[in-house]
Formats: C-alpha cells, sequence, structure tokens
C-alpha cells in the first residue's frame, strides 16, 4: 500500500505510546553509538524490549523508523524552545538563534544527527507521511521563532527556503565539506529572509 493510500492509523494506547517511546530511545541509543549502520531493526527490537514483528507494525523500515526519531527530536527541541524562547529584536536574529540552538544539539551528538539525516535523505514514498511531518514540525519551529500566527505566502515561501538551506547545511557540515562556522554564517545569512515579525 503506498503512503498516499495508507488509512490514518487509530490514536495510540498509553501502552502502546510508552512502547513507541522506547523503541525511538534504543534507535537514538545505537545511532548515538555507531550512526546509520548501527541501526539494526533486530537489535532495535532487543534493545527497547518488544518482538522484532512489533517493530515492523510500528516503523515499517530502518528508514521510517530514523525518520520518527529525528521527528522526536524535533519535538522535544519545540518544547525547550516554548520554556526558553531565542533571544532576539528581529524574527531573523530569533529563527537564526532557534537553528543554531538545533545545530548545537546536532554537534553533541554528530553519530545520531549523520543517521537521522541520511534517512531523510534516502527516505522515498513510502516513507512520506514520516517526511511530511518532520517538514512540518520544522516549518512550525521557524514560525514560531519568527512570532508570525498567520504567516502571508510570501512568509511560508521564505520559511521554506531556511529549511532547504538548513538541510542543506546540514548535510555538508556532516560530509565534512563545511565547517561550524561557515554553517554559522550560512544559517544567519539565509535567516535574514524571514524579515521581521508581523505586529
Amino acid at each position: 500500500m503506498t503512503a498516499e493510500a495508507r488509512p490514518a492509523s487509530p490514536p495510540l494506547t498509553e501502552r502502546q505510546e510508552a512502547r513507541r517511546r522506547r523503541i525511538l530511545r534504543a534507535t537514538a541509543e545505537l545511532a548515538g553509538r555507531g550512526g546509520f549502520e548501527a541501526v539494526q531493526m533486530r537489535e532495535v527490537a532487543e534493545s527497547a524490549g518488544v518482538a522484532l514483528g512489533t517493530l515492523y507494525r510500528y516503523f515499517p523500515s530502518k528508514i521510517h523508523l530514523l525518520v520518527a526519531t529525528m521527528h522526536d527530536r524535533l519535538r522535544q527541541l519545540r518544547g525547550t524552545l516554548r520554556e526558553h524562547p531565542p533571544a532576539g529584536d528581529d524574527a531573523a536574529a530569533r529563527v537564526a538563534g532557534t537553528l543554531l540552538r538545533a545545530f548545537r544539539a546536532m554537534q553533541r551528538e554528530p553519530q545520531l544527527a549523520d543517521a537521522m539525516v541520511r534517512a531523510l535523505t534516502f527516505a522515498d514514498r513510502s516513507a512520506s507521511s514520516e517526511v511530511d511531518a518532520v517538514s512540518r514540525l520544522t516549518t512550525a519551529i521557524i514560525l514560531d521563532a519568527m512570532g508570525t500566527g498567520h504567516p502571508t505566502p510570501g512568509q511560508l515561501s521564505a520559511v521554506r527556503v531556511v529549511a532547504y538551506a538548513w538541510h542543506s547545511a546540514l548535510i555538508t557540515w556532516l560530509a565534512g565539506r563545511a565547517s561550524d562556522a561557515e554553517v554559522r554564517t550560512d544559517i544567519e545569512t539565509v535567516c535574514r529572509l524571514v524579515g521581521p515579525a508581523a505586529p
């Protein structure tokens, strides 16, 4: 069944959600130690204390699993940012501060960062709903920083460009083709596209 035809899943029970969180924690731990190649479905199942068949019911592949892990990390970041909003007198400064905070988190766990970004890059249509969820959450985080409740089409276009640049900067940094300083400069540069927050 294609991602487009896949029916919406019913909400998870409390027990199912706890199991899902164990799976994502196990994935992050394995990726954090050994990167993309270290995330094997059997090892994830064993580490999370679930049957392999159960793991596949939650996540059809390693790519689905790692993209979901990235979504989970972004969700945690958004919660932290809401408790401790980025400083800055204008939208560009706040968005740059937000993305630089996310970049510092990636720097602390480069193996995990590499695994998540590779999965996002390799994902095909079967994982489109998971990739779309990451994209929507990234957009929401940027809009939070902008302070824009009802963005204009132009602002949404700028947000998409910022997100593309952010993803590209991570890829080049993880490949060793961009320094930390270059990533910071590029993020600060592209964030100027968002302009001041709407009144």
